[in-house]
């Protein structure tokens, strides 16, 4: 799949949340919530359906006026900003289009209002791989290509902050793959990446951050490597699997070790060789010692569950 031929390169500009605060009557959407999202950098912006992600996202695209608190771009609100098509780029889930207009007229309708060369539309065509449908109309769109031609729209202006909720609905998984790629290139170039999902797995391949929030507040943020670093473990088989336990145990009580089965162990807080050690001392036979990958969507539930204001 071909790609653009960029815009002027800017840099990206960071997204601050300060203490946002959304009401809806009695209802507290988003609650005291403050984070950064930096340049450079994909995003992923976490939580359950209901936690308040969308209302935030439509506080930072200036769709909604917070209670208290303030939301920037680049250290300005949304709507101070010069050239917002230019600087900031968002596909929100709940994108509409005019089903009886074609995706290239609906871009180039967006292009002229912004004063951006109409040869731009083309490009992101090109690029979220719908230049061959370019004239068909919209309304004959699969929910995948329209939310190819939601990613289209959001980089026509060749933004500095790309703002996507749920990208990745309605694509097959060729497509998601493709999607990774493209928003790993866009942060790679400098540009600020924040994508929403209320699925982990869905962006634990293409995120460098994470962002964790439950019923409007914060819940946990920080780079993806550090949560699956807390949530690694060693696996561990011998046949005296209850020896070993009992050591690991006993050296090392703040330790977290599970049984599985007859001969295996799921150790937390110790390296493999750290264990090899303990074994080669004790002179216990091990049959297989090997890095297990954290289960974050585990973690991600047990974040989220039970948060109460």
């Amino acid at each position: 799949m071909s790609t653009t031929t960029p815009l002027p390169q800017k840099p990206g500009l960071p997204l601050e949340v300060r203490a946002l605060t959304k009401r809806f009557g009695g209802v507290r959407a988003v609650d005291d919530l403050s984070f950064t999202v930096p340049p450079g950098r994909v995003t992923g912006f976490l939580g359950p359906n209901g936690a308040g992600k969308t209302t935030t996202l439509r506080c930072l695209l200036g769709l909604v006026r917070p209670t208290s608190g303030e939301v920037l771009v680049g250290g300005r609100a949304y709507r101070d900003l010069d050239q917002p098509l230019r600087q900031v780029g968002a596909a929100l889930e709940a994108a509409s289009f005019h089903p009886g207009r074609s995706a290239r007229d609906h871009l180039k309708f967006l292009a002229q209002a912004a004063d951006i060369p109409v040869a731009r539309v083309d490009e992101v065509l090109a690029t979220v791989g719908l230049a061959e449908f370019s004239g068909r109309r919209v309304g004959n769109f699969s929910l995948g290509m329209r939310q190819r031609l939601g990613l289209a729209q959001a980089l026509v202006g060749d933004p500095s902050v790309l703002i996507l909720d749920e990208p990745a609905n309605g694509l097959d998984p060729a497509g998601i793959a493709w999607l990774r790629g493209l928003l790993r290139a866009l942060a790679a170039e400098g540009r600020t990446v924040l994508v929403s999902s209320h699925v982990l797995s869905e962006v634990q391949q293409t995120v460098d951050d994470v962002v964790v929030i439950a019923d409007g507040r914060l819940v946990t943020q920080g780079p993806l490597v550090e949560l699956e670093r807390s949530q690694a473990s060693v696996l561990v088989r011998t046949p005296e699997r209850d020896r070993l336990a009992g050591s690991l145990r006993e050296v090392r009580p703040q330790s977290t070790v599970s049984e599985d089965g007859a001969d295996a162990l799921h150790v937390s807080g110790w390296s493999t060789a750290e264990i090899g050690r303990l074994a080669h001392d004790q002179r216990l036979e091990l049959h297989e010692l090997a890095n297990e990958p954290g289960d974050l969507e585990r973690l991600f539930l047990e974040l989220t569950q039970g948060v109460s204001r």
